[in-house]
């Protein structure tokens, strides 16, 4: 492998490395040159292509100059972690369920995202974590919902997949499930960090639940043209004990399918439940033929928006074109292409809202 090569574009980190994931047999020359196009428009609609990883850190507005450059450095570093982690693991040649698991556990370990360690508080000052992951070669899926004392939910959730006969465990007897598979037991301390509690306390003042960004996911393809997609977060800060929003929740806040997508959603839970945001994408693009960047946009800035919410989404086809709509001022957001470069979106300017 050539030397790792950095280069700022802005705000924006790319880099470059030799690139194992191949165009599949057969491809044509011209889907092959439209697969290596870094970003081409199609009307009003961006998408980039050639990529075959995607995470997001939620929606939500982050305009210029509101953070700190050791925040920004925390934010993207966090990002390209995550999406280093699972090119190492593209390019041994492992499975898009393998990679998104293990990008969103480098998002849940970190504590600027809500999910895993920094988990927003519900009303009784306690986290309550929800999972989901599916794979897209035959549909399978498992999600966690409720998790008190389980460090990486959407490891949990891949173990309800693969080793019970169910799709979706909640509360306790999703921490039991995990402790029987010898999952370590995770004390409610570990997931405490004092910006969380802050923000509690601000929703408690105002007697309202409150939206935070940082809910994270995760959308690849691999060497088999297989795509997969996970999700995993802490909620609403105050939410009330017991609710459970859109992202463990199959075909609401993640989907994946090989004839369509994998999608990992973000926003207002409750009304992605409501419009079953993400397989409406993937039913847009298998009935109607419409193009990932089109039928993401479609729900995400219109359908949902018309019931009253906001979000956003990454959505990844199985050809290696990303749409990273929303309707919030902004999606935090990175992605890896096949020739190693990396990208992270933070700002509100950095990625077009459709």
């Amino acid at each position: 492998m050539r030397s790792m090569r950095r280069r700022n574009f802005g705000m924006v980190t790319v880099g470059a490395a030799a690139s194992v994931i191949a165009a599949p047999a057969g491809a044509d020359a011209a889907a092959r040159d439209r697969d290596t196009e870094p970003v081409a428009a199609s009307g009003r609609n961006t998408v980039i292509r050639g990529v075959i990883l995607a995470v997001h850190g939620g929606a939500g507005s982050i305009p210029r100059g509101s953070i700190s450059a050791e925040q920004e450095k925390a934010f993207r570093d966090g990002l390209e972690k995550a999406l280093r982690t699972g090119f190492d693991l593209l390019q041994k040649g492992r499975p898009s369920l393998d990679v998104v698991e293990a990008a969103v556990n480098v998002l849940e370990d970190d504590p600027n995202f809500n999910a895993g360690k920094g988990a927003v508080f519900n009303t009784d000052g306690e986290q309550e974590l929800d999972a989901s992951i599916m794979s897209g070669k035959d549909l399978r899926s498992g999600a966690v919902a409720g998790v008190h004392n389980t460090k990486n939910p959407i490891s949990l959730a891949r173990m309800v997949m693969e080793r019970s006969p169910h799709v979706l465990m909640a509360g306790r007897g999703a921490d039991i499930f995990a402790l029987r598979n010898g999952v370590a037991y995770t004390t409610q301390d570990y997931f405490f960090t004092q910006r969380r509690w802050d923000a509690l306390i601000a929703a408690k003042n105002r007697a309202t639940a409150a939206g935070a960004t940082g809910t994270v996911g995760a959308v690849a393809i691999d060497q088999s043209r297989d795509v997969a997609a996970a999700t995993s977060t802490g909620g609403l800060t105050n939410k009330l004990v017991g609710r459970v929003g859109d992202s463990p929740n199959i075909g609401a806040g993640t989907y994946a399918n090989n004839r369509t997508l994998a999608i990992s959603c973000t926003g207002t839970g409750e009304v992605f439940i409501r419009g079953v945001a993400a397989y409406d994408i993937s039913a847009l693009m298998e009935y109607l033929r419409l193009p990932v960047q089109d039928a993401a946009a479609r729900v995400i800035t219109e359908k949902i928006t018309a019931l009253g919410a906001t979000g956003g989404a990454i959505a990844l086809d199985p050809r290696g074109d990303l749409a990273t709509p929303h309707s919030t001022n902004g999606l935090i957001n990175g992605y890896i292409t096949r020739d190693g470069g990396v990208v992270t979106r933070l700002f509100d300017d950095e990625t077009p809202a459709r």
